[in-house]
């Protein structure tokens, strides 16, 4: 749609160039800007157009542009609104959609920007705004009705006992004090969210000066209270049923007609169901679902149609005296979702182009390969800013690590892209376990190979992930179903993809040894058994190089190696790799964090529901209730305090129910991270799309006895916050300025290296060596910090922990002393296979068989106890295979169970040795002792 500005109203321009709000009145016909004192504040004899603008993270903004008829507006005044929003729309490039609010049944996207709420003043500019200021003495008492979970409808109702009923919430504004009435139908949610328009009525309409006071539905004369709210009332009287409010349609939310208007005339089409291929793009059509008229208008329809059907969906509700109905017109290609999920099928928005600076780059690293000189094609690539992990990665490795004032618990499975259903139940379970012993403080996560988050990388910094898997599981599954056994080998021949953004984010990825598998963007590490080749490829920086370095210290440690630079490749190299084949030189771009959306939701019976919730703030964040935050790279379920036992554990399937069913149509991938988040023990990584206050989330109450103290001033009673965890790290160290840091690097591919090694190589070769015969020109493992409040701490004043944190540690294996862990794509164990020296080689196994875990607070008495305090068993009875199996241990921990003596014979050295070993090794162990 072609469109001059000539033919638009002088007052649009400029606008929607920034995030905010903008209001428009309108006086004889004509849109007049409002000062922005006055917004929020709208007068029934007036129509007002409202315009919000969104600036996106994707750079872009969006608009939504509400008209407001007030009940008292002339039919005249309500049609320019609805002329002038078209004008608006086509002043902003026509890509916002439209609302009709009539007033007391506006949308709760429009309440949304007027929190708490929106009270409507007589009067408008045909009466001269004559609004005049009330003296105190002749203050006039009002009564209003309010309904609303999260924001709130508020209207006049005449001030007489027949306007109460036991249903909805009251509020009785008087001279001196404010009651509020709560219906004993009404819910604790909606009584909640009245408090807050108690206090907007305190704040502007008595400054801030006057009593207020609570009365329950049932509470008779005893209540002082109560007996003054009824005095207002001429004493305490039965109140009557609730009679159906006028204007009170019903509709059928299944039904829907659908009408074309074209040349000014509106005609039914003849449809059993709704499709895309129904809408003509030089047409306007009607979709009525009864609640609301959505009005389509095609893209290259012109101003004067889309006016043209703006009037005609006017005249047809006011034809039908439909004055509760919803108006919203969308523009082809910036439909809402709503307006999508009507119809079968919609057609996905297809993906963006390639940038010209993608395009350079792969044309660069092609002409490259095939020996051209490149210089002054290939630029810079340009900086991205890698996403921030929000979570401090100096704690303990396995389960906990410090947070803005008390020590933080996440417990999370992954997932290999080959793991097998039965396994993956099995992680579940015991994670789930975990999170309840630990009284539900911990964030419990599911993250899936290949869709992790910033959050997982950065806890375990140095990462890789081998092919095939340990589990007996795995090994049953591959077996039964006559699949080779791909299991990552260190002598056989194996190419690794090195990834990441620092030595506090790198990952190694065992991809298919075949030349299509590099990619110019990426550094490789190749080997056949000691034959052993790193890879850069032409499009790589410094770090990249770096990071691959560190990554051989992990995998091949010791291990001559060949640098091949990408274009003069020995013809050994190829030959691993099966020869030359065309590859790729994009890099892989992580998918970006959208604006997040905030949705209550219940689960029964596993349908799940869900309303958004716009504007939100962390108020809308009901004790009660459980909240869904999507923000497309992650999804968490929050989890108020006041949730029961079953909605806590249904948590996690709620978020997954929530990918499936992808409410916002946005392409939900189903390895999407879930974290589910408990209401008191939110994580920075979830508190930062809120202006967060952490006091509010750890009061007592329910949601309306925590809000009634808040407004009758003092506040409620906190729960004790616990102060911050000084945590001992765990293979950590603080940062280290790179310009001192020793390596010894070199990338030429005719020469043979042997390197020294790496930070992440010492701290792991650091558990088999003594400090007597340690390389001591190898600096000590360097990390950078993260987060920059963590400070390293003093052992000996180590705070102690929570009863829940203490609980789930004691049950728990010992902290890992390894920066970097190793985990298989195809089963449930991580663990790295067929190392050297513990002569418990050949054991391939793993029992799956899960018992029940059992945290044991309390060393039972009369038992004898190791060290720890642990009681003592015989190897017999610990075993996964014991006729007479212990019941009441932690099945992880089977070997702390066995007295020092028996110990030392079953592992050939002490349980201190053993705890120094790596936790591959120790797997191992266990696996051979059928302790595992």
């Amino acid at each position: 749609m072609s469109v001059s500005m000539k033919d638009l109203d002088p007052a649009f321009r400029g606008s929607g160039q920034k995030d905010g709000l903008e209001i428009w009145r309108i006086e004889n016909f004509k849109p007049i800007p409002a000062p922005a004192s006055s917004y929020g504040k709208f007068f029934m004899g007036d129509s007002y157009i409202i315009l919000k603008t969104t600036a996106l993270k994707n750079g872009s903004l969006r608009h939504d542009i509400h008209y407001w008829i007030g009940k008292d507006t002339s039919q005249d005044e309500a049609g320019t609104a609805a002329i002038l929003t078209v004008e608006l729309d086509a002043a902003l490039g026509g890509r916002a959609v439209q609302y009709r609010e009539i007033q007391g049944n506006e949308t709760e996207k429009f309440l949304s920007y007027f929190r708490p709420c929106i009270m409507p003043q007589p009067g408008g500019v045909a009466s001269g705004f004559n609004h005049v200021e009330v003296n105190e003495q002749d203050y006039k008492t009002h009564l209003y009705v309010c309904h609303g979970k999260h924001v709130v409808h508020v209207n006049e109702v005449p001030f007489a006992r027949s306007s109460l009923n036991h249903d909805d919430i009251f509020i009785l504004d008087t001279k001196s004090k404010i009651f509020q009435f709560s219906g004993s139908n009404s819910s604790i949610q909606e009584r909640a969210k009245a408090l807050e328009v108690v206090q907007y009525i305190k704040d502007t309409f008595h400054e801030g000066k006057c009593e207020i006071a609570s009365v329950e539905d049932g509470r008779m004369m005893a209540d002082a209270e109560a007996g003054e709210f009824w005095g207002f009332f001429g004493g305490f009287a039965p109140l009557p049923r609730r009679a159906p409010a006028e204007g009170n349609e019903k509709h059928d939310e299944t039904a829907f007609k659908l009408l074309c208007f074209d040349q000014g005339k509106l005609e039914p089409v003849d449809c059993q169901s709704l499709a895309h291929e129904l809408l003509e793009t030089n047409k306007c059509y009607f979709l009525d679902c009864g609640a609301e008229l959505y009005v389509w208008m095609g893209r290259i329809t012109s101003l004067m149609e889309r006016k043209g059907a703006s009037e005609a969906a006017e005249k047809l509700l006011s034809d039908s005296n439909r004055t509760r109905t919803h108006i919203i017109k969308v523009i082809e290609g910036f439909e809402t979702v709503t307006f999508k999920s009507k119809f079968k099928e919609w057609p996905q928005t297809p993906e963006l182009k390639l940038s010209s600076e993608d395009g350079r780059g792969k044309v660069a690293a092609l002409l490259k390969r095939q020996g051209l000189n490149v210089k002054g094609l290939m630029k810079a690539a340009p900086t991205q800013e890698e996403p921030q992990s929000y979570i401090d990665s100096t704690g303990n490795l396995q389960y906990t690590y410090p947070g803005d004032d008390k020590e933080e618990c996440l417990i999370g499975t992954w997932f290999g892209k080959k793991s097998i259903e039965e396994d993956r139940v099995i992680a579940v379970s015991l994670a789930s376990k975990m999170v309840e012993s630990a009284k539900f403080q911990a964030v419990q996560a599911r993250f899936y190979e290949g869709k992790e988050p910033i959050q997982f990388f950065v806890i375990f910094q140095s990462f890789q992930v081998f092919k095939g898997g340990l589990s007996s599981g795995y090994k049953r599954f591959i077996a039964e179903n006559g699949i080779d056994d791909e299991s990552y080998s260190e002598d056989g021949l194996a190419l690794f993809r090195i990834q990441g953004s620092g030595p506090e984010n790198m990952q190694a990825i065992q991809v298919e040894p075949v030349a299509s598998s590099l990619n110019s963007s990426y550094c490789y590490i190749l080997h056949n058994g000691n034959t052993v080749f790193t890879w850069a490829g032409n499009l790589t920086t410094a770090l990249d190089q770096e990071l691959m370095e560190r990554q051989l210290d992990v995998i091949k440690p010791n291990t001559q190696s060949r640098s091949q630079k990408e274009g003069s490749e020995t013809d050994q190299f190829w030959s691993l790799l099966g020869g030359k084949s065309e590859y790729s030189g994009q890099k892989m771009v992580r998918e970006l964090e959208s604006d997040p959306h905030l949705f209550s939701c219940i689960l029964s019976k596993g349908n799940l529901k869900v309303k958004e919730i716009h504007h939100f703030t962390q108020d809308d964040l009901m004790t009660e209730d459980v909240f869904i935050l999507d923000c497309h790279t992650s999804i968490f379920v929050w989890v108020g305090q006041q949730v029961d036992v079953k909605g806590r554990l249904q948590a996690l399937d709620a978020g997954e129910k929530f990918i499936v069913l992808d409410f916002l149509m946005e392409n939900l991938a189903r390895e999407t991270p879930v974290f589910t988040v408990m209401e008191g023990n939110e994580p920075p990584f979830f508190t930062r799309f809120f202006t967060w206050d952490s006091a509010k989330s750890l009061m007592h109450g329910n949601s309306y006895q925590r809000k009634l103290a808040i407004v009758k001033g003092g506040g409620a009673p906190a729960l004790d916050k616990p102060k911050r965890r000084t945590t001992v790290y765990s293979g950590r160290s603080t940062t280290q300025d790179k310009s001192q840091r020793s390596r010894s690097m070199s990338f030429s591919p005719e020469r043979v290296r042997v390197r020294g090694r790496s930070p992440a190589f010492t701290a792991l070769a650091a558990n088999f060596e003594s400090s007597s015969n340690r390389n001591l020109s190898t600096p000590p493992p360097v990390v950078k910090k993260l987060y920059p409040k963590s400070v390293t701490p003093d052992p000996s004043n180590t705070a102690s922990k929570s009863p829940a944190i203490a609980a789930l540690a004691g049950s728990l294996d010992h902290p890992s002393q390894t920066p970097a862990l190793e985990f298989m794509k195809g089963g449930s164990e991580s663990e790295k296979p067929k190392q050297e020296g513990d002569g418990k080689e050949g054991v391939d196994t793993v029992a799956t068989r899960v018992e029940s875990l059992t945290i044991n607070e309390d060393v039972k008495e009369n038992e004898p106890e190791d060290d720890e305090g642990l009681p003592i068993y015989l190897y017999e009875r610990l075993k996964t295979t014991a006729a007479d199996p212990v019941t009441e241990i932690d099945v992880t921990r089977r070997e702390t169970y066995l007295s020092s003596t028996e110990f030392k014979e079953k592992f050939g050295m002490t349980k201190e040795a053993f705890s120094k070993l790596p936790k591959w090794k120790q797997n191992r162990l266990k696996i051979a002792l059928q302790l595992f």
